[in-house]
């Protein structure tokens, strides 16, 4: 019944936990959520992901929240991000700050450019190129990734990005119906064709 165990953890020791499973039905539901609070008492969320999908794929498309929350907070290069289970999220949070300070460096911004940061997940560069970028979009594909992105670009106050759901085919697409041509692109992780 359960495929794979997902556990995100927040910087203060909060956790999101997702059970992968073949089906929708939990057995032993409310004994399972009570093992869960008590092996991790900071768990602020457990989420039921449905995979029933032969292959390789981890989550599949149905979620449903067993207990607490659907999203867990983090914050990361002084922004809190609201993250939901599909949202993708850098994982060593304390190298990830460092990667994100060189990308910035790198990019050498000064506030006139426009960037755009490809396969953006939860938006965590695209907020951080806003810090010196005159207007910044990210591109992602997955539709709960920026529900999350739009959400803490406005709780953090960022108002210099915008984020398009799509893949980078159509995100360059988009890009070009506006006439808008970047001055820097990112792209975390790079991928085959790009």
């Amino acid at each position: 019944w359960l495929r794979h165990l997902y556990v995100r953890t927040a910087q203060n020791g909060a956790a999101l936990v997702c059970l992968v499973a073949t089906g929708k039905n939990v057995p032993a539901e409310d004994a399972l959520i009570g093992a869960v609070r008590t092996a991790w008492p900071d768990t602020a969320g457990i989420v039921l992901n449905v995979n029933a999908r032969p292959g390789n794929s981890i989550l599949g498309p149905d979620y449903r929240v067993l207990w607490g929350a659907a999203e867990l907070e983090d914050t990361l290069c002084g922004h809190v991000f609201a993250l939901s289970v599909p949202s993708f999220y850098q994982v060593n949070h304390p190298q990830a700050e460092v990667l994100y300070g060189k990308a910035l460096e790198f990019a050498g911004l000064t506030g006139t450019e426009l960037a755009v940061d490809l396969y953006c997940g939860a938006g965590t560069i695209t907020q951080v190129l806003a810090r010196q970028a005159r207007h910044v979009i990210g591109g992602e594909i997955v539709p709960e990734a920026i529900r999350d992105a739009r959400a803490s670009a406005r709780r953090n106050g960022v108002e210099n990005v915008e984020f398009l759901e799509g893949d980078a085919a159509d995100v360059a697409a988009e890009l070009a119906r506006r006439q808008l041509r970047p001055d820097v692109i990112c792209v975390d992780p790079p991928r085959k064709g790009l």
